[in-house]
C-alpha cells in the first residue's frame, strides 16, 4: 500500500516562523498567517496560544476577502445572487472570508520580517481569482503589517481585508486596562450580528474617544469613522501608563472591538479584547461600504500597525 508522505508538522497549525529585533519577537503561523505571539522585551502584547491549538475566537488571523459577517452568506453580483458556504452556522452567515483554514506559504523572510502568500480559487459564491501576501515587520517600538492584493481575475473583484489580533500589556488583567477608539460611528446588529443599522455614538455606551475600563465594557462591535488621534486609531492604557496603540493607514476605515469573559488563557479562562482593523464593516458585500473593487491584473496594498509604549 502507498502511504502519504509525513507531514512537515503536527501542529494544526503549520509551520511557526518566528522574527526578532533588538528584544522584540513574533511568531506567525502557517494557517491564516495568525500573528500568535508578539512580545517586546519581555512583555506580551499580544494574547498567545499554544503550538498545539487551533487559534481561540479567531486569534490573530488574516481576514480575506472580508472580515466579519455576511449575512445568510448571500449576496448578489450584476443581477445573480451567489451562496457562500456557511461557516458560522449557528447564525446562518458566512465569517472571516476564505482563508481562515488555508496554509500559507512563505515567500520571503529576513531576521525581522516575514511575508506568506495564499492563493484565493474560485469556489461557491465567490468566483474570483485571487493572489493575496501578507508582510510582518518588527520595527522600533512595534509592529507594521502589508497586504496585498493581486487580483488573477478576468473581472474586477470586490474585496475587504481585516486582521484579528487580541491586544494587551503583559501580565496586567485585561479588566484594569482603559480602551480609547477614535471612532464616531457603531453599527446596530440583529440577533445574529448582522448590522442593521450606522448610529452616531455620541451619547452612547459606545462612545469610546474617551477611555473605559475593559472591564466594564461588553462589545462584539463594529466602529465607522475611525480617525487618528496621535498617530493611533485606538489605544490600550495600564494603570502604570503603559499603551499599546492600534494604527490604520487610511484604508481601514473601521474597526470591531469583541470583548470575551472566556478566552484561554494559563489552563483556564479570562478576559481578552480584539481590537480589529477592518477596511469594510460587516456585510459589506451587501452593502458595498468600504468595499474595494480591485480592476484584473491590479494589485491593492493597504496596512496598519500596533506600538508599545513602556
Amino acid at each position: 500500500m502507498n502511504q502519504l508522505p509525513a507531514s512537515p508538522t503536527s501542529s494544526p497549525i503549520g509551520e511557526q516562523f518566528e522574527i526578532t529585533r533588538a528584544g522584540s519577537t513574533a511568531i506567525i503561523t502557517e494557517v491564516a498567517a495568525s500573528l500568535r505571539h508578539f512580545s517586546i522585551d519581555g512583555t506580551e502584547i499580544t494574547e498567545s496560544y499554544p503550538v498545539g491549538a487551533t487559534p481561540p475566537f479567531a486569534d490573530g488571523i488574516v481576514l480575506v476577502p472580508w472580515p466579519n459577517r455576511i449575512e445568510d452568506g448571500r449576496w448578489r453580483l450584476d443581477g445573480t445572487t451567489l451562496q457562500l458556504d456557511l461557516t458560522e452556522a449557528d447564525k446562518h452567515n458566512a465569517i472571516h472570508g476564505l482563508l481562515r483554514n488555508t496554509a500559507y506559504r512563505l515567500l520571503e523572510r529576513t531576521a525581522g520580517s516575514v511575508t506568506l502568500g495564499a492563493t484565493v480559487f474560485p469556489q461557491h459564491g465567490y468566483p474570483f481569482h485571487l493572489a493575496t501576501s501578507v508582510r510582518y515587520e518588527l520595527v522600533d517600538g512595534g509592529l507594521d503589517v502589508t497586504h496585498e492584493i493581486h487580483n488573477l481575475s478576468a473581472a474586477k473583484a470586490p474585496v475587504a481585508i481585516g486582521t484579528h489580533p487580541f491586544l494587551k500589556i503583559g501580565d496586567v488583567p485585561a479588566a484594569e486596562l482603559e480602551l480609547t477608539v477614535h471612532a464616531s460611528t457603531y453599527f446596530e446588529v440583529d440577533a445574529r450580528l448582522n448590522p442593521i443599522a450606522e448610529h452616531p455614538v455620541d451619547g452612547t455606551r459606545y462612545d469610546l474617544r474617551t477611555p473605559r475600563r475593559v472591564a466594564d465594557l461588553s462589545l462584539d462591535t463594529a466602529f465607522g469613522g475611525v480617525e487618528t488621534v496621535d498617530g493611533a486609531s485606538a489605544t490600550l492604557r495600564a494603570p502604570d501608563g503603559r499603551e499599546v496603540r492600534l494604527l490604520q493607514d487610511s484604508a481601514h476605515g473601521f474597526v470591531q472591538v469583541f470583548t470575551t469573559p472566556i478566552f484561554p488563557k494559563d489552563g483556564g479562562l479570562g478576559l481578552a479584547v480584539a481590537i480589529e482593523p477592518m477596511t469594510a464593516p460587516p456585510n459589506a458585500f451587501n452593502s458595498g461600504q468600504g468595499l474595494t473593487w480591485v480592476e484584473p491584473g491590479a494589485r491593492w496594498t493597504v496596512g496598519w500597525g500596533i506600538r508599545y509604549s513602556g
